[in-house]
């Protein structure tokens, strides 16, 4: 038997040699967002307890082919050296995969506070800019640099373990006795068994689910403990299932009703456009020169990067003096995590679906928005963007969705270009504004969107700027804060300037600070702000989401239209509660409560807003009742109209 133990001792040490691996990666997750942790009384060690148990799923999701084909093999004592060979290459190839999205992992959570998902799929088209995005922002090398070091390191270790038990085999053959051979085939079966249970993660009737690693309160710790190879690896077959396909949160007729009540839609539902009204505003007040527009959505610009909601350092000196002498909204909150998110509930006030990209799909989406609005009443519509075109499916899509120009890295001098996101964000400005002026000449009515990016890993500060704080992350806002102001004062300057409308806000938010909850408030708490010829001057207290601004900025210009988004025109109508999406969660809000649900845990998180605008967790889910069915219904409805207007 000696032989077939052997065997069995190398497949084990391979198996604990890779848990150990995965451990170091948690370990230096830990270590570089160890700061994130809000509950000091937790016990850390629970983490990575829960984190060997997720761990082991997916090392014997590797294993268990060796162990079947290794195990067998020396039950029938055969035992070659080939074979060894064969299996350590296995061994390699599919853990250095599996380490990946540990070693990536680290920075991706830093940024979205949540494990690697299937939604890094959809960069996987765009494989020069993301691989520049990797490779140009130089606290990602760290990262990199340990992938290879712990994968070069396992490799090495693996090599050797094979050296050793090869040498072993060359023992005398075990008797092949005919009770021998039986008892080696039993301790094999066991073995897969094993491996096989190691894959389903428990006992019950459910396999283990990233629920499992909840073991406390605080958001970080839970997260730590899932592997990200397996939440990845999950969300993606998640994502395949017929059932995920479509979100199931309510009946589609009761989440109708409900969304069109709060909305205040009367009379008949047409079936195909459920949301479909004709919004009428002051026709007395209309001007014969409409007013042009100018939408700014900036990267990532949390309102909690603002001196205005409580930023202690000078990074917003902008934004700040805008919020003191424009329409400004204090409580008003993204649509999603993600551009596309803020972008296409911006533009066409249609709220995020999760992870979805509604912008992407086998055809490209047509969707009715402020710019097929506009372009019925004589606007010439133009988008600027600082990358390349084809990102997220942008041409295409503003290009069949009323857009007349779209400018893009294809239209700026290489030489501007300075990471994979393109040119910096006071180019792009620069020649935007150049760019309205000529249009301006023409005498029509114009529309420009101007998206930025700089406030985006990686961080790319021109030697020119010179930011007053130490840290990269807080100079870019500075950056960005500074081309937001030189672009107004230099378009202040031109005669189209003082018929203008400008809308400025962020796509979403980031995380700023620690965590408060489930999903940081930080993410999509963001800064809005419209100023122009007839807007009024104040800061609006009442809640507001993205898919708002459409319905309010046509009421500011006094334009009639036809509607079918999910906002409405904050100036006349107060939203009692607000909801968005991260990529796994849904969350509804007001000025008391938020209220979070997880659909692939099917579990609720609620708390209360406390005066200082901190979360603290509410066991009472009865209380939140209001606030699951105003976000489950809007959601459905979205999903109702996603599946039944393409």
């Amino acid at each position: 038997m000696k032989r077939y133990f052997k065997a069995l001792g190398y497949l084990l040490s391979v198996h604990v040699l890779a848990l150990l691996v995965m451990t170091l990666f948690r370990l230096v997750e830990f270590i570089a967002l160890h700061g994130m942790i809000v509950d000091a009384g937790v016990s850390r060690v629970m983490a990575f307890v829960k984190g060997v148990w997720f761990d082991n799923v997916i090392a014997c999701y590797i294993s268990v082919l060796p162990v079947a084909v290794l195990l067998v093999a020396a039950s029938l004592g055969w035992c070659h050296r080939r074979l060894l060979r064969g299996i350590n290459i296995w061994y390699a190839a599919w853990f250095a995969i599996a380490f990946m999205p540990s070693a990536a992992n680290t920075p991706y959570f830093q940024y979205f506070f949540k494990n690697i998902n299937s939604s890094i799929f959809g960069w996987f088209g765009y494989v020069a800019t993301t691989s520049g995005m990797l490779l140009q922002e130089s606290s990602y090398w760290l990262y990199i640099a340990l992938y290879f070091v712990f994968t070069g390191a396992f490799i090495y270790a693996l090599v050797r373990l094979r050296r050793y038990f090869e040498g072993l085999f060359l023992l005398p053959k075990d008797n092949m006795h005919l009770m021998l051979v039986v008892s080696r085939f039993l301790i094999s079966a066991v073995m897969i068994g094993f491996c096989l249970f190691g894959i389903r993660g428990r006992m019950g009737y459910n396999p283990i689910k990233v629920s499992q690693a909840y073991y406390c309160e605080d958001s970080f710790l839970n997260q730590l403990g899932i592997n990200p190879a397996f939440n990845l690896l999950t969300s993606a077959l998640d994502d395949m299932r017929k059932e995920n396909k479509e979100l199931h949160l309510m009946p589609y007729a009761e989440a109708i009703t409900n969304t069109r009540q709060w909305l205040g839609i009367t009379g008949k539902v047409d079936s195909t456009n459920i949301l479909k009204r004709e919004v009428v505003n002051d026709s007395l007040m209309m001007k014969k020169n409409h007013p042009n527009v100018v939408v700014i959505l900036m990267e990532s610009m949390s309102a909690n990067l603002l001196g205005t909601f409580g930023n202690q350092q000078p990074l917003t000196p902008t934004l700040d003096s805008l919020y003191h002498h424009s329409l400004a909204f204090t409580h008003f909150y993204s649509a999603g995590i993600h551009t596309n998110h803020g972008m296409t509930a911006t533009l066409y006030s249609f709220p995020a679906l999760m992870f979805r990209n509604l912008m992407k799909g086998t055809v490209t989406p047509r969707r009715k928005g402020i710019a097929t609005v506009l372009k019925k009443y004589g606007y010439e519509n133009m988008f600027f963007m600082t990358h390349e075109a084809q990102y997220d499916n942008m041409k295409a899509f503003f290009q069949t969705n009323g857009y007349d120009d779209i400018f893009s890295q294809e239209n700026y001098p290489k030489s501007e270009v300075v990471n994979s996101f393109g040119v910096s964000d006071h180019f792009e400005m620069g020649y935007a504004l150049n760019t309205i002026n000529q249009k301006a000449k023409t005498g029509k009515p114009f529309m420009a969107t101007i998206l930025t990016v700089s406030n985006h890993p990686p961080y790319i500060i021109p030697d020119f700027f010179k930011p007053k704080t130490k840290e990269k992350e807080t100079q870019i806002v500075e950056y960005a804060d500074w081309a937001i102001g030189d672009f107004l004062k230099k378009a202040s300057r031109e005669p189209w300037y003082k018929n203008t409308i400008f809308v400025i806000q962020a796509d979403h938010g980031k995380l700023v600070g620690k965590s408060e909850g489930e999903l940081p408030q930080s993410y999509n708490h963001i800064p809005l702000i419209i100023f122009g010829p007839g807007v009024p001057q104040q800061q609006y207290a009442g809640l507001g989401m993205q898919v708002d601004v459409m319905p309010t900025l046509f009421g500011l210009m006094n334009l009639n239209y036809e509607y079918e988004g999910f906002g409405v025109d904050l100036l006349k109508q107060q939203r009692p509660m607000v909801f968005y999406s991260a990529d796994n969660q849904i969350v509804a809000r007001d000025h008391q409560r938020c209220f979070v649900y997880n659909p692939s845990m099917n579990r609720n998180f609620c708390y209360d807003v406390l005066p200082n605008g901190n979360l603290k967790e509410n066991k009472q889910e009865s209380k939140f009742w209001d606030l699951k069915t105003y976000v489950f219904s809007n959601i459905q409805a979205a999903e109702y109209i996603e599946r039944h207007q393409q």
